[in-house]
């Protein structure tokens, strides 16, 4: 099997947690270097991983082909640029970029380099979301009215990591956890035509946006996105309406805090829900109306790996693409607008 040596340029929690689990498991990618500016935590759990202080002294290295581009995204542009310009695929964590123009860039540059880029968007690989995914797509509900996500939490002190609370660019919950719900919307229902937006400080503590509502406008639907840290009783996550029939979903996939409690991704039990939290559905079938619990889908962020890994070595596509990375970033970008007038802003 071809081996794709494999970087990351952080070793902090998405690096621990999301990326190295999944590049250490899959038979065609070598966990080989992290950039570790002073510290050495990646040797704990890789004990053969090298480590380079500098960012250069990483990208010179002419035997790395994919590098993980998991630091803070205000960072994004400048190293996934020297990434590309090094010769080098590159997958990126979300939000891809601070604005629509630092994407395209990286996009245009990467076709001139002949490289792939990936932004990582683990949240399609939800037990919950896939489960979403599935009764939509096989007609359960007919056609979409209504749906209404969110990523609720409630947390009144401020997250450790301070470039996430510091205005600027890439701060504030709407970059932080609004590309999760923005691409499993897009992924599903495509571009909106129109957005309307408002996006808050709610919490005394706060310097930056902690509350986000995107209203997206299609054709026959809308679409709800919701995120707050002042939500101590949620709603289920996923609500999704239809001429036939509704289905409710919990928030429930399990791999994050596994995956946090370093547990091993790979086994037949990996990404399973517990029973007591399978959705709602009630809708027609067979002319007949039923209000019945759904069996939900298994989990499996180690999905995304296997298809950056068969993108690179069968010329395939990205599992998710560049262009989706520019679709989130530009509602983004929208959705501030929106909020700031006041008003409805077409796309």
């Amino acid at each position: 099997m071809q081996q794709i040596r494999t970087a990351l340029l952080s070793f902090g929690m998405s690096g621990r947690v999301f990326h190295a689990p999944f590049i250490h498991l899959h038979p065609g990618l070598e966990l080989y270097d992290v950039w570790e500016r002073t510290k050495s935590a990646s040797l704990e759990f890789y004990p053969g991983i090298r480590i380079f202080r500098s960012l250069e002294e990483l990208l010179a290295d002419e035997r790395i082909e994919l590098v993980i581009v998991n630091t803070p995204t205000n960072t994004h542009f400048e190293y996934t640029k020297k990434v590309l310009e090094a010769g080098k695929h590159a997958v990126v964590e979300k939000a891809f970029t601070t604005s629509v123009a630092e994407a395209i860039e990286l996009q245009q540059l990467a076709a001139q380099k002949h490289k792939k880029i990936s932004v990582f968007q683990n949240r399609r690989w939800d037990s919950d979301f896939k489960t979403v995914k599935k009764i939509v797509e096989e007609g359960w509900l007919g056609d979409i009215t209504e749906a209404e996500f969110h990523f609720d939490r409630y947390k009144e002190e401020l997250s450790p990591k301070m470039h996430k609370e510091i205005p600027g660019p890439g701060a504030g919950v709407l970059n932080d956890l609004g590309p999760h719900l923005i691409d499993q919307a897009l992924f599903l229902f495509g571009m909106p035509d129109a957005l309307f937006a408002d996006i808050r400080i709610t919490r005394p503590v706060s310097q930056v946006d902690d509350y986000f509502e995107l209203l997206l406008y299609y054709k026959t639907m809308r679409v709800r996105l919701k995120a707050g840290y002042l939500v101590r009783e949620p709603l289920p996550s996923f609500i999704v309406h239809g001429h036939k029939g509704s289905f409710i979903k919990t928030r429930a996939d399990v791999q994050e805090a596994d995956l946090i409690e370093n547990k091993k991704p790979g086994g037949t039990d990996w990404g399973i829900e517990p029973v007591s939290e399978e959705g709602l559905l009630h809708t027609e079938k067979n002319g007949k109306i039923i209000r019945e619990r759904v069996h939900t889908l298994q989990g499996n962020y180690y999905a995304y790996y296997e298809a950056v890994y068969h993108a690179l070595t069968q010329n395939t596509e990205m599992p998710v693409t560049v262009q989706d990375g520019i679709n989130v970033v530009r509602i983004i970008e929208t959705a501030v607008q929106s909020s700031a007038a006041g008003k409805l802003i077409q796309l």
